[in-house]
């Protein structure tokens, strides 16, 4: 069984248990996610079966799109709702003004500094480890960039977000320098996954239905996006099935392309490599034949 099968993840499961959840209920020995939700967090989780784990690492690499919840007044030891309060403060007067002003500042490419309930790893343990353990490290920034930041909807001590954003960015992060900026605090009270590269809600399987699709294979195959969907936001490179045939040995071929990564595809289209454009010849990456 190979492709993406991408589930609409409940709240309250780790992105690991999901993962154990489909590999128990398939039968499938080979299956990864691609990118970490936090258990208090839903949507979309792209999840790589079979030979579509080869490809596991590069849909990880593309943007993602949020719908959030902040909750303005407290300060909490997670940056979101399922941790500790550990500072308090009145929420100033808003308007739709103030906000914009506020979110003004996180929108395009800036310095996030990771928060310590993370799996970033910082002298080769994860953040979270040190954090559950009383310790407290300082961490490097990172550069991330938000491509769209949207005000839905705020009352007295809550604002409705939609973020756009590359990866490696810390919504529960950009909740808490919110509140910073407003000078009440602020956490992450819920958070919604819409789109993960190339996937959306709109592909999405919930995963209570999983257990009753896993008994009915055909349905489950339409369920099954293939690995040359998996890539459909990287720009492809068509050759010809002379240079196919030299992709497939991992033979370098020229690329009348942009320089930047892109996926390499064959006459029918079918996904041969993941490459990058280098002074006009292709540098592979993952040779998928």
């Amino acid at each position: 069984m190979d492709g993406v099968l991408v589930i609409d993840k409940p709240k309250g499961p780790t992105s690991f248990d999901v993962v154990r959840q489909v590999r128990g209920l398939l039968k499938v020995k080979k299956v990864g996610h691609t990118g970490t939700l936090d258990p208090m967090a839903t949507g979309v989780l792209p999840l790589c079966l079979g030979e579509a784990t080869k490809v596991a690492g590069f849909i990880t690499e593309g943007d993602k799109a949020y719908d959030a919840v902040v909750r303005l007044g407290a300060e909490t030891d997670t940056q979101d709702a399922e941790g500790k309060v550990v500072a308090e403060a009145p929420v100033p007067p808003l308007t739709s003004a103030v906000l914009e002003e506020v979110l003004g500042r996180f929108r395009g490419s800036f310095e996030q500094v990771p928060p310590m309930y993370s799996a970033v790893k910082v002298g080769g343990k994860r953040l979270y480890e040190l954090a559950r353990a009383g310790e407290e490290v300082e961490r490097a920034s990172r550069q991330v960039t938000v491509y769209e930041l949207v005000l839905r909807d705020f009352n007295a001590n809550q604002l409705r977000l939609s973020v756009r954003c590359s990866k490696g960015f810390f919504v529960r992060t950009l909740a808490y320098d919110i509140g910073r900026a407003l000078g009440c605090g602020a956490h992450l009270e819920a958070l919604r996954r819409t789109t993960s590269g190339p996937f959306t809600l709109a592909h999405s399987l919930p995963l209570a239905d999983l257990a009753a699709l896993a008994r009915e294979p055909e349905a489950l195959a339409k369920r099954l996006l293939p690995v040359s969907e998996a890539l459909t936001d990287l720009s492809a490179v068509r050759v010809s099935a002379e240079d196919a045939v030299r992709v497939s040995h991992g033979v370098p071929v020229e690329a009348p392309a942009h320089p930047g990564r892109v996926r390499v595809v064959d006459p029918s289209g079918a996904l041969l490599a993941v490459a990058e454009v280098v002074r006009g010849r292709l540098r592979y990456l993952r040779v998928l034949v």
